[in-house]
C-alpha cells in the first residue's frame, strides 16, 4: 500500500504504544486482559497441540502465561511494534510490525493476536502474510475491535467539533464489521473461517475519563489524516456534556461500547472438510421435494 494512501500513521501508533507501556497497569490493561481471557477460552475449545506459536501485538506479554498452559505450546515467540512494551515481557521476543511478520514460510502451528489488528493499514495483506507463515492446517486466532466500538464517542465528538469549529477532522479509526471480517479471511486464503462477536460495555465516570483511559491504553488517534493540532479543550468539554446527556445513567456515569470480533481461520490442508463438487449429491431434489404430482 502506498504510504500516502494508508489510513493509519503507524509511527504515531507505535509512539502511542510506547507511551502506554510506560504507564501500563491493571486498570489501563483491563480491556486487553478481559478480551485475552475470552481468546484463550476459544483456544481451549480446540483439542490439538501447537508446538510453535507466534503472538502478534503481545504488549507486555500478559497472554504468555495463559498460552503456555494450553494446547501443548512448546515455543512461543512474542512480537510487538513497541520495543518499550516488549521490555516488560519475558521469554522469546522480537520487535516486529503485524503487517509484515519476519517469519519463514510454513513454520508456525499457531498465530494468535489480541486487539492489535484494528490499526493495520493493509488487513488483507497482513492476513495473507500470516497464512503464509502457518504450516498447512495451522491455526490463526485473533480478537479485533470492530462493529459499533465507541459509537457513542464517535457521535458526540463529531457533533461537538462541527458545532465549535464548523468542520470535522478524522479522529476515530474505521471499524471492521462481522461480514467484512469473514470475507477478508476467505480472501486471504484461510479455510473454515469463523467470525463471532462479543459486546463489552464498560462504565466510566464521564467521557473525559474514557478518553484518558484510551490514551493510557495506547488507543488514541493514529488516523493518517488527523489534525496535528490535537483536540481543542472546548470541543472535548462539549462532547463530554453531550455524552452525559445522551448516554448517562441515573448516577451520572456513562457507558462505552466495545464490539470485539473473534476471527478463526486455518491454513488449507487436504485433511480438512471440503465442500462437495457440484452434481456429486446422491439424493435427487425430486425425491425430497416431490415431482409436483402428489395429491393431498
Amino acid at each position: 500500500m502506498n504510504e500516502s494512501s494508508a489510513p493509519f500513521d503507524r509511527r504515531a501508533h507505535r509512539l502511542h504504544r510506547d507511551r502506554a507501556a510506560a504507564q501500563a497497569n491493571d486498570h489501563s490493561e483491563f480491556l486487553f486482559r478481559e478480551v485475552g481471557e475470552r481468546l484463550l477460552d476459544r483456544l481451549e475449545d480446540i483439542t490439538r497441540d501447537f508446538p510453535l506459536a507466534l503472538e502478534l501485538g503481545a504488549r507486555d506479554g500478559w497472554l504468555r502465561a495463559g498460552l503456555q498452559a494450553r494446547n501443548g505450546i512448546a515455543t512461543l515467540i512474542q512480537s510487538d511494534l513497541s520495543a518499550a512494551f516488549l521490555e516488560k515481557a519475558q521469554g522469546l521476543r522480537m520487535v516486529a510490525d503485524e503487517e509484515l511478520p519476519p517469519i519463514a514460510t510454513h513454520v508456525l502451528d499457531l498465530a494468535i493476536s489480541n486487539l492489535a489488528f484494528h490499526w493495520v493499514n493493509d488487513l488483507p495483506g497482513a492476513l495473507s502474510q500470516i497464512r503464509r507463515c502457518l504450516k498447512p492446517d495451522g491455526l490463526f486466532l485473533a480478537s479485533v475491535l470492530g462493529g459499533d466500538t465507541l459509537s457513542e464517542l464517535r457521535e458526540v465528538l463529531s457533533e461537538a467539533e462541527i458545532a465549535v469549529t464548523g468542520g470535522l477532522s478524522p479522529r476515530l479509526s474505521p471499524m471492521v464489521d462481522v461480514r467484512d471480517a469473514g470475507a477478508l479471511l476467505q480472501r486471504a486464503g484461510f479455510a473454515l473461517p469463523v467470525v463471532d462477536i462479543d459486546r463489552i460495555d464498560v462504565s466510566y465516570p464521564d467521557a473525559l475519563a474514557l478518553m484518558r483511559d484510551l490514551r493510557a491504553m495506547g488507543e488514541t488517534n493514529a488516523v493518517a489524516e488527523r489534525s496535528r493540532a490535537g483536540a481543542r479543550r472546548d470541543v472535548l468539554l462539549m462532547a463530554s456534556a453531550l455524552y452525559g446527556e445522551r448516554h448517562g445513567d441515573a448516577e451520572g456515569r456513562i457507558n462505552a461500547t466495545f464490539d470485539v470480533l473473534f476471527l478463526t481461520g486455518w491454513a488449507p490442508h487436504e485433511s480438512q472438510q471440503q465442500p462437495l463438487r457440484p452434481g456429486s449429491g446422491q439424493i435427487s431434489l425430486t425425491q425430497v421435494l416431490g415431482d409436483g404430482t402428489d395429491q393431498d
